[in-house]
């Protein structure tokens, strides 16, 4: 419901009146201007491909709600640069004869990336489950213990994680099928 004299803006309108506050926000909250400046932008595109749910009731509603899916896309950002940097140490690590080519480096951080994307959409204990089991090479029973669940509530999990890994490579393959550049 809107307090009486406001009405939910436009989209132009919200860009106008917020953009550069939310800019500055941003760049406080991550020390850089270009990369606040990019989210912002990001912020606003989002906003126009999924329109707000609803109207805002005042300009610090609509603040808020802007704040929030920013707030979002920052721990989202921090999460790729956190993936990126440890392929970049990975690499770095091995032997220069042994590195992969650079189209090759951009595929693997882009399923990194996806799959990091995948693991943050999973309930936090089905995601740690998952890395347990597959990345740590624990047993079920062990990972049940780690997470103080049954080894059933594991195997849940698992399946959880896996129907997500599927999805995920059902939907790279049907774009793999669509993009142009590779048929």
């Amino acid at each position: 419901m809107n307090a009486p004299g406001y009405t939910s803006p436009a989209i132009e309108d919200l860009y106008d009146v917020h953009h550069g506050w939310l800019k500055s926000w941003l760049s406080r909250r991550l020390g850089s201007t270009p990369d606040a400046a990019d989210l912002a932008h990001d912020v606003f595109l989002r906003l126009i491909l999924k329109p707000a749910p609803r109207g805002f009731g005042s300009v610090g509603e609509a603040r808020a709600y802007l704040r929030t899916m920013a707030r979002g896309m920052c721990i989202n950002l921090w999460h790729r640069r956190e993936i990126e940097q440890a392929w970049l140490d990975t690499l770095a690590a091995r032997p220069e004869q042994f590195s992969p080519s650079a189209e090759r480096q951009a595929m693997v951080l882009e399923a990194l990336n996806e799959v990091g994307a995948m693991l943050l959409d999973l309930p936090a204990k089905a995601a740690r489950a998952f890395l347990l089991t597959e990345a740590c090479q624990m047993s079920q029973k062990e990972v049940a213990q780690e997470l103080g669940v049954s080894t059933r509530m594991v195997r849940k999990y698992i399946a959880q994680a896996m129907l997500k890994c599927m999805q995920l490579q059902a939907s790279q393959t049907a774009s793999d099928l669509l993009d142009p550049d590779l048929v």
